[in-house]
């Protein structure tokens, strides 16, 4: 495991990395998850394997530190992630990024575009959403003022998310958690959509073909971003079809066949 100061206050960033080739490979997860229990069983596929790869928690997630004084912002995270990846010493990097994390790595590709090379997203959160009280996921935890959420909305919202995504929610610091939330619901201006159109590397999105079409697939498939429906798996393809996803990934980002 690796870690960096990242804000004023001292609060670290890590991750854990698996040596290979240059140019890297980030792997970031989403809203409540840590990239390591994610990412690991795909990064190591033979398909994906041999590049220096970064499975790395956001602040406030994982075994990344949860400082109360950051606000959580989008911006706020894609900027504390270039420093820890500046201080790595990585420029020009694949990302290979889900839902929240899928949001932070475009609002990160425009801020510090000398760091990423190409981006994978994977059913990533491209719209601004409506807090919705008694919803699932981040609109669900957005409806909570901050008071609320720390009073025991948290609680709610653990027997909402179930088992599996409690396993790695618990570890997100509360403040975080909704923090991170209500900034993602909320989202950027210009939209984090926007920015993914005018980006100029290559950009993949994956989606879990149950859900049928990407809403404004046109307008971005005209900008350039390939949009990929991945079978048999839901919002967590990675866990739920690691083949697919694997596939999926390998073409997104070049890699042939054999590796």
């Amino acid at each position: 495991m690796r870690s960096v100061v990242v804000t004023a206050g001292e609060a670290r960033m890590r991750w854990v990395e698996l040596p290979g080739r240059e140019p890297a490979r980030v792997y970031v997860h989403g809203l409540g998850a840590t990239s390591p229990a994610y990412f690991t069983e795909v990064a190591v596929d033979p398909r994906l394997a041999g590049r220096r790869s970064l499975l790395i928690d956001l602040l406030g997630h994982g075994i990344s530190d949860r400082p109360t004084d950051f606000d959580y912002r989008l911006e706020s995270h894609a900027d504390a992630l270039a420093a820890a990846l500046t201080e790595a010493g990585v420029t020009g990097a694949e990302f290979v990024a889900h839902s929240m994390g899928g949001s932070v790595a475009v609002v990160l590709a425009d801020r510090h575009p000398h760091l990423v090379s190409r981006l994978v997203l994977v059913d990533a959160n491209l719209d601004p959403l409506t807090p919705t009280p008694g919803a699932g996921g981040s609109s669900g935890i957005a409806a909570y003022s901050e008071a609320e959420f720390l009073a025991g909305g948290w609680a709610e919202v653990r027997e909402r998310a179930g088992a599996h995504w409690w396993s790695t929610m618990r570890l997100a610091g509360r403040e975080a958690l909704h923090r991170s939330a209500v900034h993602l619901v909320r989202g950027t201006e210009p939209t984090v959509r926007e920015v993914l159109a005018g980006l100029k590397i290559p950009r993949t999105y994956l989606l879990p073909a149950a859900d049928g079409e990407l809403p404004g697939a046109a307008a971005l498939t005209a900008s350039g971003v390939r949009i990929v429906p991945v079978p048999d798996c839901g919002h967590n393809i990675m866990l739920d079809n690691p083949e697919g996803f694997v596939r999926a990934t390998a073409a997104a980002l070049d890699i042939s066949v054999g590796g």
